[in-house]
């Protein structure tokens, strides 16, 4: 039982699970699962108690009982004791304190890491503002390596995301096409299948596999399908670069997509065996998203933006290339508006980054949602600043066959020249040698005697 008063009023919360739920800013989705706060009041109250919560309570009472979690378990087996030491006499309150300090940097960040578990790290993001989330998220650098190097400082990568409702060839290829002119697709070239099955799939694998080659493109191909199609995949000799998979932070979650901790290994080792990186080893990518675990009944009590912070500690067991909350795309049933999906991106980058994760944004919204492209290009502007790994590329913001609103090829223009970023090294090298950037970096119009341009005839 844990407890504050506020007032002359005295708040009581039943256990961790509930107190980290109701410190939690509004959304939606807590209040439709039953576990957010009924008041502010009571909301401040748990975030004073959570503020003055030890640290190592979180290793001696769990949101989901070690026996029956294997996420828990994988939590609790991988905590490294000799990381925790520096900060073991820490509160959560504590821990921000010295996360906003000038002694916090890079370095001594990632010495802790190991230490953290993903629950004290969702408890610091609970009594963080946004502009605390920020800072510290802006300290943190995860830098991966496939066909090009993602993550450094002062550059920003964006997913080109060529989707077609029919898996169409020369529309999918079409839209590569305008978005390299752009600059964008050199955190990867990933399509959403429209059909998920072995033909459909090796077919588009095939196609971008040949456009890369052919241009000698320094990125990485994606086709987003399922685990279990991309190990079958991988056994027909398919050209497989990064493999995807959605995840969770719940055993139930996961489950309810299909998948188990040891397939997540299995694919892993069988990408890093295929050797198609060149210059390292990066091999997975992961999508999340505040909702997931609720949205699939897979949320055990355990308020949204917790499970999204152990779905991290997934993600980082397998040295992902890329790893993308998809902020707004689950609908306003679990974030409602502008405002909500604003607060829950900084959380999942920070949370993110701080578990060392090459954290991607896809800053987004479905069209029932109470959000705009306002919203998006506010939130756009916040993740620049905040040092996001990269963001999504898709033509005119509109995703045709996922049916959602996200950031275009121009928005990665926009926010590379607002913010003085660049594309990753290897990929602004191959632009300049084509013609398409001069030396500072300023788009040029391309010539039509390039050969990209005469791909479709």
């Amino acid at each position: 039982m844990y407890s504050s008063t506020i007032g002359h009023i005295t708040f009581s919360f039943k256990d961790l699970k509930d107190l980290m739920a109701k410190a939690t800013p509004f959304r939606s989705g807590d209040a439709l699962a039953g576990v957010a706060a009924e008041s502010y009041q009571e909301r401040v109250a748990a975030q004073y108690a959570l503020a003055n919560l030890p640290l190592n309570r979180f290793l001696q009472e769990l949101v989901i009982p070690y026996e029956s979690d294997d996420v828990s378990r994988l939590i609790i087996d991988n905590h490294d004791k000799m990381a925790f030491s520096p900060i073991s006499g820490f509160t959560v309150g504590a821990l921000r304190d010295w996360l906003l300090s000038d002694d916090a940097d890079h370095h001594s960040i990632s010495a802790l890491r190991k230490g953290l578990t993903p629950e004290m790290i969702a408890a610091v993001s609970k009594i963080m503002r946004n502009q605390d989330l920020m800072l510290v998220a802006s300290k943190i650098q995860v830098v991966t390596r496939f066909r090009n190097t993602i993550g450094l400082k002062g550059r920003l990568s964006s997913r080109l995301q060529p989707n077609h409702p029919t898996d169409n060839f020369k529309g999918i290829a079409a839209s590569i096409i305008d978005g390299l002119l752009y600059g964008n697709g050199d955190a990867v070239i990933g399509i959403n299948p429209a059909k998920d099955d072995i033909q459909n799939t090796s077919g588009l694998l095939h196609m971008l596999d040949e456009m890369i080659s052919r241009f000698s493109i320094p990125t990485q191909s994606s086709v987003l399908c399922h685990l279990t199609t991309s190990l079958e995949l991988i056994n027909k000799n398919a050209p497989v670069d990064l493999i995807f998979q959605s995840i969770g932070g719940t055993q139930k979650t996961n489950e309810s997509f299909g998948i188990q901790l040891n397939m997540l290994q299995e694919a892993h080792l069988a990408g890093i065996e295929l050797k198609r990186g060149t210059i390292g080893n990066n091999c997975m990518y992961f999508e999340t998203g505040q909702g997931s675990s609720l949205s699939a009944n897979a949320h055990e009590g355990v308020d949204q933006q917790t499970c999204e912070a152990r779905a991290y500690a997934v993600a980082r067991q397998f040295n992902p290339m890329l790893v993308n909350s998809v902020v707004g795309f689950i609908g306003p049933e679990y974030l409602y508006d502008g405002k909500q999906i604003t607060r829950a991106a900084l959380e999942d980058h920070f949370c993110g980054k701080m578990m060392g994760l090459p954290m991607g944004m896809d800053i987004c919204y479905t069209n029932h949602a109470e959000a705009d492209a306002n919203d998006m290009d506010n939130l756009l502007v916040l993740m620049g600043a905040a040092g996001c790994n990269y963001i999504m590329g898709v033509p005119g913001t509109d995703d045709i066959m996922l049916n959602y609103q996200s950031t275009s090829f121009h928005d990665t223009l926009f926010i590379r020249k607002l913010l003085n970023l660049k594309p990753a090294p290897e990929f602004e090298t191959w632009l300049f040698h084509n013609g398409w950037i001069d030396e500072k970096g300023t788009l040029i119009p391309p010539s039509s005697s390039h050969p990209l341009l005469n791909y479709l005839f």
